[in-house]
């Protein structure tokens, strides 16, 4: 055990976010908070990070234990460069590498009698050699790895950290903590401030992470790679899940329908006792039973059940549709100052088309967007468009633009057509407005409820293309969900920039690559898309064409030579993808498998423990004072419920060990 909850309750003024909640995380423990926004996602880390202090419960944490805590927002660095920032996470390490320094700067010096220049160099030796087993050797390396996963340009390492923007300072935040290595990690929305690339690396080093860690995150694919268990906060509650996301989500739903069954079965009893109160009142022989029932009835408690998570199906206004090419740029530049982000860039757009813009941030993602949406124009070249064009584009700062004044539901009914008003109200349940939140003005919303209004105000509009730009930015799960079924139903052009993984899989069907002051289209899925990079990425240099001179034949390959070429690169790009499926179920293993023995040896324990208090209740004396004897016998109880508890995710880990070893 590194973290223990123990009847743990916290609130702020009337309004109850955790109340009694009992949890522990395990060495080894990879966790997702799940939970609808200002659920206490963000307040549970704070308490198990010591920042926060529970109102009521307690939170044990192992002896020695050290802790790593990622917010989602507000963290600076400045007075020193980015690449002295991150050592910083070496602290003891570089204060041995100091003091080395120190002694070889004395050792040099001929005046030191010979018995204390003998000390120093055995004190040299000693910290030389806890310098080289503490990897001080191998700092550079580490950090260097380290902040090129995170985007860092290697000319940047240089570069004051208070030249950073706000998402880069929470990625050197990122890159000490990872450096770091505490036992426990824990990092609310560590994707908020990377793109896709930076995402996939960091994906990559959690999955290899020895130590526990407790994330959230809004995107459901990073989820279900890192997590290997979910924890649902909700109704004040925390609830375990074994597995990833996906599976949670399956579980969640099977758990909720037997709540309902329950809830179901409660109300019916409860509205029998009331009838039979009722009935009977004034009935003087059945005055017992009626005041029986009316105890019975103070004793029950209500049986509560999560609102249900709307899903809702768009009815897209209607619109002609587009000539075949929608949207065409050819040989566009365009620079800033010193920066030339595009040089003689070709981008067509086909009717159709579902087009991902992919590439590290600065690299031109935005400023692609604003060029395709008409919005600002190229230095040089030219933007065609097609016949009936009529598109809508959704720009980072869009919430930004609505107008203050307006109601929520005014946003909505604002350049919506006729037809599509009636649908206003269900939108907005879609988009997680119910009730009174509709007469809400737009200028007291906090900034994901104008994200996602903003959204639903652009899905009203009639359009044939869509231009979005990070569209799922401060929308949490359940809203990202609501705009991805949205879109898959969308029969027009969409052309989008998002760095949340499963929201590009699952509707891209082109990736545009930004970056070197290009834009090169790729065919297929994203996941397509990176085994290709990676494919060329480690596929050697062709040899220079011979000149005429030497004899060579000038005349180019033929296609069925291409293709023939081609067959062997497919296939280790065939291979690899197995490799990789076979390494991630190799990992999937393991974990279960050390979680397998770790609940083996947690039962063994508590087992044990079970057989002592046994041994003492059937002690002749055992009943002498009665307080002692009380809490043992509830002792016993507790831990036999445990022992069962254990049993069953026991049992249940067993049987998904067995089920991938038979696929």
């Amino acid at each position: 055990m590194m973290v223990q909850l123990s009847a743990v309750r916290k609130a702020f003024g009337a309004r109850v976010l955790i109340d009694a909640a009992t949890w522990q995380v395990q060495a080894g423990d990879r966790v997702g908070l799940c939970g609808p926004n200002g659920a206490g996602k963000t307040t549970l880390l704070r308490m198990m990070a010591g920042l926060d202090e529970p109102d009521a419960g307690v939170i044990t944490r192992s002896s020695g234990l050290t802790v790593g805590y990622l917010p989602q927002e507000g963290l600076a660095h400045r007075g020193c460069t980015l690449f002295e920032e991150a050592s910083e996470a070496f602290d003891d390490v570089l204060a041995v590498h100091r003091e080395m320094r120190d002694l070889e700067a004395r050792l040099g010096d001929a005046e030191i009698p010979a018995t204390e220049h003998d000390q120093m160099l055995e004190r040299y030796s000693d910290v030389q050699e806890a310098f080289r087993d503490r990897g001080g050797y191998d700092i550079e390396a580490k950090v260097t790895a380290v902040l090129s996963g995170l985007g860092f340009q290697r000319e940047k390492f240089n570069q004051p950290c208070e030249q950073f923007s706000g998402g880069w300072q929470m990625r050197i935040a990122l890159a000490k903590l990872l450096l770091r290595g505490p036992r426990l990690l824990l990092l609310d929305e560590p994707t908020n401030h990377l793109d896709l690339e930076a995402r996939n690396w960091l994906e990559d080093f959690l999955l290899s992470y020895s130590h526990a860690l407790v994330l959230v995150s809004h995107d459901r694919f990073f989820l279900d790679a890192v997590a290997t268990s979910i924890v649902e906060i909700g109704l004040r509650k925390l609830t375990n899940y074994q597995g990833g996301y996906s599976t949670y989500l399956v579980e969640r739903e099977s758990r909720l329908e037997r709540l309902r069954e329950q809830k179901r079965r409660q109300d019916e009893e409860v509205e029998r006792m009331h009838a039979f109160i009722d009935r009977f009142r004034y009935k003087a022989t059945k005055a017992a039973q009626v005041q029986s029932r009316v105890k019975l009835l103070g004793k029950i408690v209500p049986i509560e059940i999560p609102p249900e998570r709307k899903r809702v199906h768009f009815q897209f206004a209607g619109c002609a549709r587009s000539a075949r090419a929608v949207i065409e740029l050819k040989n566009i530049r365009k620079s800033y100052r010193d920066l030339t982000v595009f040089e003689r860039a070709n981008v067509l757009i086909e009717r159709g088309d579902r087009v991902a813009l992919v590439g590290p941030n600065g690299a031109g993602k935005s400023t692609l967007m604003r060029i395709l949406a008409g919005v600002e124009p190229p230095d040089a070249g030219e933007r065609l468009e097609g016949q009936n064009l009529v598109a809508q584009y959704f720009a980072q700062d869009e919430a930004t633009q609505l107008d203050d004044a307006l109601t929520v539901h005014d946003t909505l009914a604002a350049g919506s057509p006729i037809h599509m008003i009636p649908s206003i109200r269900n939108i907005l349940g879609g988009f997680l407005f119910s009730g009174d939140d509709i007469y809400k003005r737009v200028a007291v919303l906090s900034g994901g409820e104008r994200t996602r209004l903003a959204v639903a105000r652009m899905l009203l509009r009639p359009s044939n293309t869509l231009l979005l730009d990070e569209p799922t930015n401060h929308l949490d799960i359940d809203s990202t969900n609501v705009l991805l079924d949205a879109l898959a139903d969308y029969g027009g052009t969409l052309i989008f920039v998002s760095h949340d993984r499963y929201f590009v899989d699952r509707l891209s069907t082109k990736v545009l690559d930004i970056g070197d002051g290009d834009a090169v289209s790729y065919p297929g899925t994203y996941e397509e898309f990176r085994l290709s990079k990676t494919e060329r990425t480690r596929r050697p240099m062709p040899p220079p064409p011979a000149s005429p001179a030497q004899g060579a034949s000038t005349r180019p390959t033929k296609p069925a030579q291409t293709r023939a070429e081609s067959r062997p690169a497919t296939h280790a790009a065939n291979h690899r993808r197995n490799q990789a499926e076979i390494r991630r179920k190799e990992r999937q293993r393991k974990a279960l498998e050390a979680r397998i023995s770790d609940l083996e040896q947690r039962i063994s324990d508590r087992e044990g423990t079970v057989r002592r208090l046994e041994a003492e209740i059937a002690s002749p004396d055992f009943y002498k004072d009665a307080t002692t004897a009380q809490d043992t016998i509830s002792r016993h109880q507790t831990l036999m419920w445990e022992v069962g508890d254990l049993m069953n995710q026991w049992e249940a880990l067993q049987a998904k060990v067995n089920e991938e070893t038979e696929a």
